[in-house]
């Protein structure tokens, strides 16, 4: 059976490449920047009107968040690479069954992640050294933040649906409404009630939820080419093979990496007060250079998909290093203003000098070298919607998390209480990831009969 497309969903096998990966990727890009949005303006809000202490509790929980959402985030992008697929190919019945089987997995992942989020909070703040002076409000916030993460993944998983399909538009004007939502009830909950950080934290989880309930309301009731409905959700499971065979492994490396990342904040957690919040400063506005090149990455894989489904391994191929010329173009003239304006943006979120000085440090030292993630992320992406995911997952776990901690503990121990070492273990990571990814790319073998033989795995 067939599919009819709609006017929201993009067919990317056809048409010039770059307009098509621009109008996939610039409402990725905008909604993740939203989506970025909801923790950033909590530690602007903190860091302005509730103090540095505050703002070094936020600093301190992100990489944990981060840990077991991006465990999940894997599987949205796995269905995402097989729903692009079924999508491409035209197969109505398939698709039918991923997107159900989706959604399936994406309440159980609710239940499991919010049970094992409220579980291991203070195990975790207490593994990566957290000051006594910011343990309890970072406890508080975690705890209201996995409460209420069911909004966050419902609204990723049931956006990397629509995006899939081609649809970016309608995930970013829910994103949108949400993020406004969030900003409002911030100076509402902190400024007028004086709720502290539980009122930045009851804030995010209140606007996520009401992003959920729109890409859900989107699904059942606009979405022409294959709708959504609560009575076919349940798991087929030759579908959830082949999304866990595409996504977990993305998860693993996506939350081991974050893992990893946890351990660096416990390096950053033995300084003081005033160099944690300058850390969590500076890794907030280096996400916002990231976003361009992972939205690219994103659209890599989706463009890949598609066309090797529809048997257009040239046009694939292409895609790829046109996408890779945009990424790198963007995130050069992005970090050039995150440089050239370092100490206003990190006071944007604190008038404090001491947390001024050390992120305006920070971003000099890491933000150039970020470049290097474009042949990271586009290459990657690459290798994804063609469904080599176990690739790039071993090269970044190698990457940037086995001798990320091996340039740590050596370099401590060599350069000890030297923050700036610590902070270099992240550009080094880059490097090496960017030299090995474009050397697996380069040896890859991609024949016209890959996609064939992909389908009958």
């Amino acid at each position: 059976m067939h599919l009819r497309l709609n006017g929201h969903s993009l067919d990317m096998t056809q048409g010039a490449i770059g307009p098509i990966l621009l109008q996939f990727s610039l409402p990725l890009l905008f909604g993740s920047m939203f989506q970025l949005l909801y923790n950033t303006v909590d530690s602007m809000v903190v860091g302005n009107f509730v103090g540095k202490e505050a703002l070094a509790a936020v600093s301190a929980t992100t990489q944990i968040c981060n840990t077991l959402v991006k465990l999940f985030n894997g599987t949205s992008i796995g269905a995402g690479a097989v729903i692009s697929r079924d999508f491409g190919a035209r197969d109505q019945e398939k698709l039918r069954k991923a997107i159900h089987t989706t959604m399936a997995l994406t309440l159980a992942a609710c239940v499991f992640l919010t049970f094992l989020g409220l579980l291991s909070t203070d195990w975790m703040l207490r593994r990566t050294s957290t000051r006594a002076e910011i343990f309890r409000e970072a406890s508080l916030y975690l705890h209201i933040y996995f409460a209420g993460v069911s909004g966050l993944l419902i609204y990723n998983m049931g956006s990397a649906i629509l995006r899939a399909l081609g649809d970016t538009r309608r995930p970013l004007a829910f994103l949108v409404v949400s993020s406004v939502l969030n900003v409002v009830l911030d100076l509402l909950f902190v400024i007028v009630f004086q709720w502290g950080i539980m009122g930045v934290a009851l804030a995010t989880v209140l606007a996520q939820f009401v992003s959920a309930g729109l890409v859900i309301w989107n699904l059942m009731f606009a979405l022409d080419v294959c709708p959504f409905s609560w009575r076919e959700v349940r798991i087929d499971g030759g579908t959830a093979a082949r999304i866990l065979r595409m996504g977990l492994p993305i998860g693993l490396q996506q939350a081991i990496i974050s893992f990893s990342n946890v351990f660096v904040q416990a390096y950053i957690n033995v300084f003081d007060t005033a160099c944690i919040a300058a850390w969590g400063c500076y890794f907030k506005l280096d996400q916002y250079m990231m976003l361009p090149i992972q939205s690219m990455g994103d659209a890599v894989t989706t463009f890949v998909a598609q066309n090797l489904g529809a048997r257009q391994l040239d046009r694939a191929k292409k895609g790829i290093w046109i996408a890779f010329s945009m990424a790198f173009g963007i995130s050069v003239l992005t970090a050039i203003v995150l440089c050239a304006f370092a100490p206003q943006l990190v006071g944007a979120f604190i008038p404090d000098g001491a947390v001024i000085e050390y992120g305006k440090k920070f971003i000099w030292l890491c933000t150039p070298v970020a470049v290097l993630c474009c042949f990271n992320q586009c290459l990657s992406g690459a290798l994804r919607g063609a469904g080599r995911s176990q690739v790039p997952m071993i090269i970044t776990l190698c990457t940037h998390v086995l001798f990320r901690q091996i340039y740590l503990a050596i370099a401590t121990r060599v350069v000890p209480g030297n923050v700036y070492v610590i902070a270099f273990g992240y550009p080094a990571g880059w490097i090496l990831c960017a030299i090995v990814i474009v050397a697996c790319y380069r040896f890859s073998r991609w024949d016209s009969e890959y996609a064939v033989r992909w389908e009958r795995k």
